[in-house]
């Protein structure tokens, strides 16, 4: 009898060690499961996209496999707008975006959009790691819930047009597309031009049809979206230095441990860096590019967009302080 109790013991003790190791085994497989969208608007070429596919990847293996994160580029899962909206409706987890649409909700963001704030690329990121740009990012979260984990240099935004013009006056009576945003339409409002609306993936069309005659955009995006090849002429406005924010949902960001948070903010943190290369590493190649297919390339007189800027939208008439914009510029 007692080696058949001590048989069954043994029996019940293997059973419990074995139903241990399923429950452990479930719960991996449960971690496994745990998908994430991660949405942008951007070519699959470019670095924004290649790299949160580095991210998503370094972010599921620094996890042991628990966030199983798919980017869904070029739109797919909606326009900028859209998406912005998805990460408070719970349709999308993560995204790349310009702090531009987040600036809706949380209006000081919008001064990075106001044109000639930043020197470079170079001032763009040493103000993303600044104080008042910290400061910002506990305030929008404190509003909406979401967090903001890292911010890519996206390339300081130029003018392509049908016709080349070499000044501000140039540009009056323009039928120019721009996001549907103030800060972009300031210079082309204090311009004298004719500022359109249209959604980032219909632009090429619209500038095909005769929509509109021209756009704002970096360098790199005139290739990717291949705007070159309904226009003719470049304008180096370098009118704003634009910038994209990685920014996490709060139904994901509030179930993160610390520690899976750390690992968030320093993956995306790490791949805005790697992308941010990438792409001061491209402008610099596009310009000779674009004149080898035949585009003209023009240096314009920016010190004439600059006083249009300062003399018909001024800081405060688009909200902004000059506060701000003198820590801003202080940024190094």
């Amino acid at each position: 009898m007692t080696t058949k109790r001590n048989a069954l013991k043994s029996l019940a003790s293997a059973s419990v060690i074995a139903l241990g190791l399923l429950g452990a085994m479930g719960s991996g497989l449960a971690q496994a499961q745990t998908k994430l969208k991660w949405a942008h608007v951007y070519e699959t070429s470019e670095p924004y996209h290649t790299e949160s596919v580095w991210a998503a990847e370094e972010i599921k293996k620094r996890t042991n496999g628990k966030f199983d994160i798919q980017v869904f580029p070029a739109s797919t899962l909606g326009k900028e707008t859209d998406i912005n909206q998805g990460l408070t409706l719970g349709t999308v987890d993560m995204i790349i975006s310009g702090p531009s649409f987040a600036a809706r909700a949380y209006p000081r963001f919008g001064i990075a959009y106001y044109p000639f704030i930043f020197r470079d690329g170079d001032h763009l990121i040493a103000y993303s790691k600044s104080p008042v740009f910290a400061e910002m990012v506990n305030e929008f979260r404190a509003k909406t819930g979401i967090q903001v984990t890292a911010y890519t240099y996206y390339g300081a935004r130029h003018t392509t047009a049908q016709k080349a013009f070499t000044n501000c006056a140039g540009m009056k009576g323009l039928k120019i597309r721009v996001p549907d945003v103030p800060a972009y339409r300031a210079t082309p409002e204090a311009c004298g031009a004719n500022p359109t609306p249209i959604a980032f993936a219909e632009v090429y069309l619209a500038l095909q049809n005769g929509t509109v005659e021209a756009q704002e955009n970096p360098l790199t995006t005139i290739e990717a979206k291949k705007f070159f090849e309904v226009q003719k002429a470049i304008m180096l406005t370098g009118h704003i230095v634009d910038g994209l924010t990685t920014q996490i949902a709060p139904h994901v960001w509030n179930k993160l441990s610390d520690a899976e948070k750390k690992i968030f903010t320093d993956v995306t943190q790490e791949a805005a860096s790697r992308a941010t290369a990438k792409i001061k590493t491209h402008e610099a190649e596009l310009v000779g590019e674009f004149k080898k297919k035949g585009l003209q390339i023009v240096q314009v007189d920016r010190q004439s967009f600059q006083d249009a800027v300062l003399k018909n939208k001024p800081l405060e008439s688009l909200g902004f302080t000059k506060a701000d914009f003198d820590k801003i510029q202080a940024a190094k």
